[in-house]
């Protein structure tokens, strides 16, 4: 039952060319930049990644993209990423553009083992519709565009039907952790860490403060061990670097 790997490193080794990532955190709150990091290190490119941003120029995703390492991404924001935005306009990458509540919803259903629902997010535009450009070409036009989904009404109201998702693997950052692998997330570093962690085949968690188990109230566990595959324990260094996309104070 002693989840916990010698270190980053050992933790994504065997995460091959290809394999399809979820990975917690948004904006920078609660990005598994540790295991982010290793994982750039170790090379595996191709990646397919379901996110629900991509970090920043040079920080959590934003690595990975700029070393070209990634082939496709399902988030519900570009933002704060100039190389994310000038690969996807380019042609370089393809994106699956998600309501943030439905991208939240089915990597809950995916972990959950529920393989679709109906939602009315996105009734009447281009994500019930189809269309919307998943890939662009060099010359800006749309190489790969959305195929229309399932129409059904409830009560009178359309509803769209949005898929589960699971992936191979999932990173992400929790606060605490015991050697069993329950997670216990801080605030705003819950995020979409608790929902990648359910939707990946083999999660990998790294923890601010390894914890022995029973430590961990059970009330107030946020993921459960059955979940989490691997733990990696971080240096009190890398548990406070901790940044912020923009800084806003007083005057």
């Amino acid at each position: 039952m002693n989840k916990v790997s010698a270190s980053a490193d050992e933790a994504v080794a065997d995460i091959p060319d290809g394999a399809s990532l979820a990975v917690g955190g948004f904006g920078l709150s609660g990005v598994p930049d540790v295991l982010i990091r290793a994982l750039h290190g170790q090379g595996a490119t191709g990646l397919v990644v379901v996110s629900n941003n991509c970090g920043v120029d040079g920080r959590g995703l934003g690595v990975l993209l700029a070393a070209r390492r990634i082939a496709r991404v399902t988030g519900s924001y570009v933002g704060e990423n100039k190389e994310f935005a000038r690969q996807y306009l380019s042609g370089e990458l393809e994106v699956e553009l998600v309501p943030q509540g439905s991208l939240a919803e089915r990597l809950r259903a995916g972990g959950a083992g529920v393989p679709a629902f109906y939602t009315p997010a996105g009734v009447g535009t281009q994500v019930a519709n189809g269309g919307l450009p998943w890939r662009y070409a060099a010359d800006g036009s749309v190489a790969v565009a959305s195929p229309p989904k399932e129409i059904r009404d409830f009560h009178g109201r359309p509803h769209v039907l949005e898929h589960g998702i699971t992936t191979d693997f999932a990173l992400v950052r929790a606060w605490r952790g015991d050697r069993h692998g329950n997670l216990v997330f801080r605030r705003a570093a819950a995020n979409f860490n608790p929902l990648a962690a359910m939707a990946g085949r083999i999660t990998i968690a790294e923890v601010e403060e390894l914890v022995e188990p029973g430590e961990l109230s059970p009330e107030h566990v946020h993921v459960p061990g059955v979940f989490v595959r691997r733990i990696v324990e971080l240096t009190p260094a890398q548990a406070a670097d901790k940044q912020i996309e923009k800084r806003t104070v007083r005057a």
